[in-house]
């Protein structure tokens, strides 16, 4: 089966909006989406991997952080590779990873925007630039996906519908804030032979208690029709060409 069900998550250190700091409930919230790989932000990554390692503990899950506050992280089933931590500068942050299903690499991006709108288009332009999405080996399909700071059309959003498709969502696109959302604020965009099967947002009591966003879930199809061959399937010392 060559879809994956993919969460992003802006879990703001596990604080809820009555103002208890609880990892269970951003547990039972996670657990309820059954997600393949999900995107957090605003963890905290600190003392051996502090919140993020506990709940990737729980939910059986491998974790992938910078160890500190406040940082972005990928939990996930499937095996993941050449993780990297951009800065966008002002507190913005782009991690990127790389993941295969069915054979085919899926490039992905988990970002936390400033709210700021001067902030914000510097690091969406940063985004896009040529050391991230506009990078010459970004060839095969893309997510892009996170917290993407803005209450309304903010600034830079023109450049990301220039250059990104925006994926589809639920007809209520609300998650932000949990107790009342309003806003659309936590997406995805996509890029390269990618399509969208199915979108919801988890809107149950506890996600609107656990932290200041709800989830939103995405079940993703990888459409391209190459196949890449595992680097540790090549002969060394020269190059081959895969079947198909």
């Amino acid at each position: 089966m060559n879809t994956i069900r993919i969460m992003t998550y802006q879990i703001d250190r596990c604080r809820g909006g009555d103002g208890m700091v609880s990892t269970d409930r951003i547990l039972e919230v996670i657990a309820a989406g059954a997600p393949d790989i999900v995107a957090l932000q605003g963890g905290d990554a600190e003392n051996n991997g502090g919140q993020v390692a506990l709940l990737a503990r729980q939910l059986g899950m491998t974790w992938y952080a910078n160890q500190r506050q406040g940082t972005n992280a990928f939990l996930s089933y499937y095996p993941l590779s050449a993780i990297h931590e951009y800065s966008l500068g002002a507190d913005g942050i782009c991690q990127r990873a790389d993941t295969t299903i069915c054979e085919k690499r899926l490039h992905l991006f988990n970002v936390c925007f400033d709210p700021r709108p001067g902030r914000r288009l510097q690091q969406v332009n940063r985004l896009l630039g040529p050391e991230l999405l506009g990078h010459p080996s970004l060839v095969c399909p893309t997510l892009l996906l996170g917290d993407f700071g803005d209450l309304s059309w903010g600034a830079g959003n023109l450049n990301l519908a220039l250059t990104l498709r925006k994926a589809r969502r639920p007809w209520w696109p609300g998650t932000y804030p949990a107790r009342c959302p309003i806003f659309g604020r936590d997406r995805a965009y996509l890029k390269g032979e990618l399509r969208i099967v199915e979108t919801s947002i988890i809107r149950s009591a506890a996600a609107r208690q656990a932290s200041s966003h709800l989830p939103l879930i995405l079940t993703v199809q990888i459409k391209d029709p190459r196949t890449y061959l595992r680097s540790d399937n090549l002969a060394p010392g020269r190059m081959e060409v895969a079947p198909g």
